[in-house]
């Protein structure tokens, strides 16, 4: 894939072939934003760019268009704008597309969305106007042709770099890597991962789609419980954690002092991503790596250091 102008630091390092660090924010059930930007603080000078994720698993959370302006703002920190297709048709999707150009957002990360019935409000009904292939696509009409999906003309038109996400863990990975294929097609310029914990999984995954010129950046979850871990696994498409992990995280919950506990939980994360990180830098071709360490960011920086980066 040819590399397009970079017009934002997280296509800049991508494109001359660092291997990047992206984190994630997940703004809640919240009526302000201090709690996401005191977040994005921690980040800065770890990660090139930080997720803001846009109503995760059909919760009912705020979304992410004024996080995003607000970290970038607020804590100098490169937003990932994450935005679904779940609950907007494709004139709400291009209303806010021009609201994050207007706002100086630069990177999207475009998203189909989980159905409704699997967050807190099951009664919801979902959209699906636009997938995130086709979403992608009017993202690249509006950057390289400066025009909606039917042709009409944007004064001014925003500039946009789009991403893309796909699930390594998918049962079969087949459809999963047509549809990475498809939204290469249409201009994807990044892909992020959906979480992996083994890395035998991401060095197999990486190889299966080593065809796909789309920059991949593998996803991890730090895990702060053994409770969190059996939910993930339970509930949480694709996702499976070795039981080695499983494990020790059961042994680590059974301290007593929560503190102690929760020190050595952090110590296990780092030891464990810093030598997941080196294999995959050492073995794949992986463009980085996305931690998604919510509301636990200054672990990032351990486990970047543990990496040896």
């Amino acid at each position: 894939m040819a590399k397009r102008e970079a017009y934002s630091k997280l296509m800049e390092e991508i494109n001359a072939g660092k291997f990047v660090y992206t984190g994630e924010l997940e703004p809640e059930k919240i009526g302000d934003m201090e709690e996401v930007i005191e977040g994005a603080k921690k980040l800065v000078g770890h990660v090139v760019a930080a997720n803001v994720t846009d109503i995760p698993q059909s919760f009912a959370y705020m979304n992410s268009l004024g996080p995003s302006y607000m970290i970038q703002e607020k804590a100098g920190l490169e937003a990932v704008c994450q935005m679904t297709c779940r609950d907007r048709n494709r004139l709400a999707m291009f209303a806010d597309l021009l609201a994050a150009g207007a706002l100086g957002i630069v990177n999207i990360l475009a998203l189909t969305g989980d159905h409704p019935s699997l967050g807190d409000q099951p009664e919801a009904k979902p959209v699906f106007d636009l997938d995130s292939a086709s979403l992608t696509a009017l993202i690249r009409k509006i950057t390289d042709e400066g025009v909606d999906l039917n042709g009409h003309e944007i004064h001014n038109p925003p500039k946009f770099h789009v991403g893309v996400a796909i699930n390594p863990g998918a049962v079969p990975l087949d459809p999963e890597i047509l549809k990475l294929e498809r939204k290469e097609a249409v201009g994807a310029e990044f892909a992020q991962t959906q979480v992996v914990f083994e890395i035998e999984k991401a060095k197999e995954f990486m190889n299966a789609i080593k065809h796909v010129k789309v920059p991949t950046l593998v996803g991890i979850f730090p895990l702060k419980s053994f409770k969190i871990a059996d939910w993930m696994e339970k509930f949480v498409p694709g996702v499976k954690i070795p039981e080695p992990m499983m494990t020790r995280l059961r042994e680590l919950n059974g301290i007593e002092d929560k503190g102690m506990r929760k020190e050595k939980i952090a110590e296990y994360n780092v030891e464990y991503y810093g030598e997941f990180l080196r294999e995959l830098r050492k073995t794949t071709n992986a463009a980085g790596c996305h931690i998604m360490a919510v509301k636990w960011e200054e672990l990032i920086p351990l486990i970047i250091k543990a990496s040896g980066s």
